[in-house]
């Protein structure tokens, strides 16, 4: 994997010399030279026939764009966006590529084995460690081991404990998957302390041809069940006790696979003992006539994280998609919720004797005082409509993008109202947008109430949670007091 890695980093820093010439920060660049390189290759291949499922994407993400800021052209836009969101994904994966590559060296920085098969121990007091391990036999076999690679040995902890407790607990802890001490057939597990006792455990056997006081069982030639007993001393302080553990050891049934990994396991057990006071171990080279090579298996969780990263960066560009719809969704709820106040503005200004463009100035002017405060998109496309009129356009024709720009069905409404009194002229138009600011303040109600609802819906998860956690705070000490009473 750590090739994977390393090739990710390689084609960034061959894209970021690539990019040099492009304005911004090293992703920023990046961004931008694929931006550029996408687009000539669109170009290219859209030559003499057109793709018309990437043109209508374009074509709508542009609407889009445009609908939220009109003023600045959409092309500019696209690119903006695109930019914003391949700097975005590029982050991301560069961070997360480093943090796989920080998970591989730290997995790998931790091995064990050396290329002499040595295994390095931790020092006294650091622990043992769990280390996997794989023999191979060329053209005979491999297997697999979890192996516990205990620390460096120099002395060992008491424990604190009752005998009674320990003596009733030892004979099932000592089975180590037998199906008890009638049956035995594998090794057993004669532990030198109980966790939580304060004994320190010494065993003497009575037939060490049979069982030997760490707990391996010799029974691979044996033809019958023989009874061996076991003497389990507990020692604390000048303190000891002496426990008989009858045991009753069969013959062991193996199969060939088994039995040649009863033979490795046997072989590490005496390596083992053999070199616990070392700091290194030395693995064995040969079983039997044949040799044995080992490599250590190291858990590399890098690539979930890679994984992961690819996620990550797959949802941040459905997010991006996602981002856009929802800020379409806010523009198009401020616009209703503006609009009795333009439709009572209109009102207002031509019951005082403006015309329609001198009331659209007019609303126009006031927004741009108080423009650095807040941006409102209905008054954004008025302030548009009112550079239109500047720029030379008919009011008829103004009037038609206002509506068309705003893409909401009452504004559309407003901008037909107003362009066909120009047109046609009428003296009830007045009247007719008197009933129109009473009808938008009724709807506004209407939509007020309905946002108070869904407010209250959303609201309905973290009052179930707090409900939760107060029955816990008054639920946990009733329960404590009833138990302590």
């Amino acid at each position: 994997m750590v090739y994977v890695y390393s090739g990710i980093l390689a084609g960034y820093l061959i894209l970021f010399f690539l990019s040099l010439r492009e304005s911004g920060n090293p992703f920023q660049k990046i961004a931008a030279h694929i931006f550029r390189k996408q687009q000539e290759r669109q170009k290219k291949a859209n030559k003499g026939q057109k793709d018309w499922k990437r043109a209508l994407y374009k074509r709508q993400l542009g609407e889009k764009l445009k609908t939220l800021e009109p003023g600045i052209a959409a092309e500019k836009q696209i690119r903006e966006h695109y930019l914003s969101l391949y700097t975005l994904l590029l982050m991301v994966v560069f961070v997360g590529d480093l943090f796989c590559l920080a998970a591989w060296f730290s997995a790998h920085s931790a091995a064990r084995l050396t290329d002499g098969g040595y295994l390095i121990r931790n020092a006294y007091g650091e622990g043992d460690v769990e280390i996997g391990l794989k023999a191979e036999i060329p053209g005979v076999q491999e297997e697999v081991f979890d192996y516990l690679l205990e620390e460096r040995r120099l002395t060992e902890e008491e424990l604190e404990k009752s005998y009674a407790e320990s003596a009733a607990l030892l004979p099932g802890v000592i089975l180590n998957g037998n199906a008890g001490l009638e049956n035995v057939r594998m090794n057993l597990n004669l532990v030198s302390a109980l966790d939580g006792y304060p004994f320190q455990i010494s065993w003497e056997s009575g037939a060490y041809s049979l069982i030997n006081t760490d707990g391996t069982v010799h029974n691979e030639d044996l033809a019958g069940g023989e009874v061996v007993t076991l003497t389990a001393t507990f020692r604390y302080e000048d303190w000891f006790r002496e426990l008989q553990i009858p045991v009753q050891v069969n013959p062991v049934i193996y199969t060939p696979e088994e039995a040649l990994r009863a033979r490795i396991e046997e072989l590490l057990r005496e390596r083992e003992e053999s070199s616990g006071n070392e700091e290194v171990m030395t693995l064995p080279e040969r079983i039997g006539t044949e040799p044995v090579i080992w490599s250590e298996i190291i858990e590399d969780s890098s690539g979930y994280f890679l994984i992961l990263v690819i996620l990550a960066a797959g949802v941040l560009y459905w997010g991006r998609g996602r981002e856009l719809d929802q800020k379409l969704e806010t523009r198009k709820r401020e616009l209703l919720l503006d609009y009795p106040e333009i439709v009572n503005k209109l009102v207002l200004y031509m019951g005082a004797g403006m015309t329609i463009r001198n009331a659209f100035v007019k609303m126009g002017e006031d927004y741009k005082k108080q423009r650095e405060e807040r941006k409102k998109y209905a008054y954004e496309e008025i302030l548009m409509t009112c550079y239109e009129l500047q720029g030379g356009r008919s009011e008829m024709e103004a009037y038609a993008h206002f509506g068309k720009r705003c893409q909401v069905q009452a504004y559309m409404k407003l901008s037909a109202l107003l362009s066909q009194n120009i047109r046609k002229g009428s003296n009830d138009l007045l009247r007719v947008l008197r009933q129109e600011a009473d009808n938008a303040f009724a709807e506004r109600k209407s939509l007020a109430k309905k946002l108070g609802e869904e407010a209250g819906t959303k609201l309905l998860l973290p009052m179930m949670m707090m409900l939760c956690v107060v029955m816990v705070i008054i639920m946990i000490p009733a329960y404590f007091s009833f138990t302590l009473s």
